[in-house]
């Protein structure tokens, strides 16, 4: 009887074990066919899947022209959206024509606004506030939109005007409604990062954004109208600020009012910025510390004074920068120097050296540790710091010719960030090096040791440099040729449902990965997984209340190896917790990844989500510049 109920409890486990793996879509042999045609950019072998009796089929092919963004197409899809009886084929066009844009995808968007479902509608309006051109305003403006989901179209339609600068008064003043409690959550939230992004000069919509700023009952609602508090100005949104700042628990809205500050007097808000400066979560205090160091108007004040050995070292190179920016007198700069020599943290020293950027006598200082560093991140930084010298508005003509050499120099050096940099700014010609370098035969040397994909960010700037030395119109932008395939036995080895734990010295973050969605992102994240490739990598950039990125090589933001990946684009939208590629314009990504820390809703349909947190997410607001991934792995189902 024992071994009876043994062998039942085996075949118990053994099934419960099969049905909790959930092999992801690409089994269906046509779904790999459609991947890889977007992948390859191949419009024309997709023309198939659009007339396929499957609707999987007609919904994926659909979805890929987002990626693709082939206007010849639109007439096609169109024809979907109109025609075809499944609501997901219809949904899928007009989001693929939205990323599209021009004259025919208009054309064919507006007609569905008529459409009987309501998820369509939804995507044909936003589409519209992608594409449509301002003497068809009046569609959207007088559109009744009389369901959540097609409020939320149309809030979020609003917010793509405004990021396009078409937002009149009508389209302020029905976005300003939209931010009413009586609206859904996806409708507040899209009319409130209109008002916080959008450009616009209509007036009339104050009372709603305070009201929403200080009472709504969704954190991320109150965020965005929280930062688009900065153009008001009034002494009643002030108030508002000054009580978030005093009394609200999450650090993200403080975060965003600090930076809302800036639209008011800084000697009134300079109390609120050196408070903040001691907030208990540090990524306040280094909002704090960037908008004093952007927006300090006195030239007598000494931020020096307010710097700590406890300080966060952000807060205090910012300051640093802040004080040299108005006085860089020789005790102020030696200060810094001796700061820099005595850090042991790479980051920080970058951080110092970018603070001495505002003493133009420094320059010395920082091309001897531009030549003689061995970190690249320090080196970036340093070249950076020199370039931002140059710009620097009293910086003296007389120094131009040795900047010059300087330059030459730099780009000698072989190394690809620093090309970048010094190629951007005699590529400046606000700068005018083409009346000093005639010898241009250093740039073409550099030019032949760099290579696509790896150097875009170098070559880029460098090609564009080579054409105004010669006088020549600027270059016509880079791209990346096709040279990573997917690797779709190990795409089809993933489950719909994986997961991926990311160990770091802060904690550990469980990300789920979205296989379906964007196979390649997420096929080649699992390679170097499996290699080993994030163990030990640094996150080099972290913007408080925006994103943590990591993946650099270099530890720098300007490593990447020898291929490239496509952007892949969904339906589905940047919010907190999300993951996406990094990337230097469309289909550049390689190995750097990002996690949001709110809804960022401009990085909608411009930069790939391929996962989101689902445990883990407060250690994610934790992470710092110089936190370290310890290892990655993937976690059993």
């Amino acid at each position: 009887m024992k071994k009876r109920l043994s062998l039942v409890l085996l075949l118990f486990l053994i099934v419960s074990c099969v049905q909790e793996k959930s092999p992801n879509k690409f089994s269906k042999p046509s779904l790999p066919k459609i991947a890889d045609f977007q992948d390859k950019r191949l419009p024309d072998s997709l023309y198939q899947f659009l007339g396929s009796h499957d609707p999987i089929e007609r919904a994926e092919a659909a979805l890929a022209f987002a990626s693709i963004q082939d206007t010849t197409a639109s007439s096609l899809l169109g024809s979907l959206l109109l025609e075809d009886s499944i609501a997901e084929v219809r949904a899928n066009a007009a989001y693929a024509l939205g990323q599209t844009k021009g004259f025919a995808a208009v054309n064919s968007l507006i007609p569905a606004l008529n459409d009987n479902s309501s998820i369509v509608v939804r995507e044909v309006l936003e589409a519209l506030g992608k594409s449509i051109l301002t003497r068809d305003l009046e569609l959207l403006v007088n559109f009744n939109a009389q369901d959540s989901l097609t409020q939320e179209g149309l809030a979020w339609a609003f917010y793509r005007l405004g990021l396009r600068g078409l937002a009149d008064s009508l389209v302020v003043n029905k976005a300003g409604t939209f931010l009413r409690p009586s609206y859904s959550l996806e409708t507040r939230l899209g009319a409130a990062h209109f008002f916080n992004r959008g450009i616009f000069t209509a007036t009339g919509y104050e009372n709603n954004l305070i009201n929403t700023a200080a009472s709504d009952t969704s954190p991320e609602v109150r965020m965005a109208a929280v930062s688009g508090l900065k153009r008001l100005k009034s002494e009643r949104a002030f108030m508002v600020l000054q009580r978030i700042l005093k009394s609200d628990k999450d650090y993200r809205i403080r975060t965003n009012a600090i930076r809302a500050l800036q639209g008011y007097s800084f000697e009134k808000s300079k109390p609120l910025f050196l408070s903040a400066l001691s907030d208990e979560n540090v990524n306040v205090a280094i909002a704090a510390s960037e908008v004093i160091k952007n927006n300090a108007v006195s030239q007598s004040e000494d931020w020096l004074k307010t710097v700590t050995p406890k300080m966060n070292w952000r807060v205090r190179a910012n300051l640093y920068e802040a004080a040299l920016s108005f006085d860089s007198n020789n005790a102020r700069t030696e200060e810094v120097k001796k700061s820099y020599l005595t850090a042991t943290n790479e980051y920080e020293k970058a951080a110092l050296i970018r603070a001495l950027s505002k003493s133009i006598s420094s320059f010395p200082f920082i091309t001897k540790e531009l030549d003689s560093t061995k970190s690249l991140v320090i080196k970036t930084t340093a070249a950076q710091a020199i370039v931002d010298i140059n710009r620097d508005k009293e910086f003296p003509s007389a120094l131009k010719a040795e900047f010059a050499k300087l330059y030459l120099k730099a780009i000698e050096s072989g190394d690809p960030g620093v090309i970048g940099i010094v190629a951007g700014a005699i590529a400046d010609s606000t700068l005018g090096y083409r009346a000093i370098i005639k010898d241009v035969s250093m740039l073409e040397a550099a030019r032949t040791k760099l290579s696509l994909p790896k150097d875009i960010e170098a070559l880029q700037p460098l090609t564009d440099a080579l054409a105004y030395l010669r006088g020549g119109e600027r270059s016509k932008p880079l791209s990346n040729s096709y040279n990573h395939p997917i690797n779709w036995a190990l795409v089809k080895s993933i489950d719909r449902n994986q997961k991926v734990k990311i160990s770091t010295t802060k904690g550990d973050i469980i990300i789920l990965l979205f296989v379906e969605e964007a196979p390649g992102s997420v096929v080649n994240f699992i390679d170097l997984v499996n290699k080993k490739y994030f163990d030990g990598k640094f996150f080099h950039r972290v913007v408080p209340n925006f994103v943590d990125q990591v993946g650099c090589n270099r530890g720098d933001g300007f490593g990447s190896e020898d291929y490239s990946i496509r952007s892949e684009f969904s339906r589905r939208r940047y919010k907190t917790g999300s993951v996406g590629m990094a990337s230097a314009g469309k289909d550049t990504e390689g190995t750097q990844w990002f996690i949001t820390h709110s809804p960022t809703p401009h990085l909608d349909g411009g930069y790939t989500i391929f996962a989101e947190v689902v445990e883990g997410m407060e250690i994610a607001h934790q992470i710092e510049v110089g936190d370290q991934i310890l290892h990655v792995t993937r976690v059993d189902n």
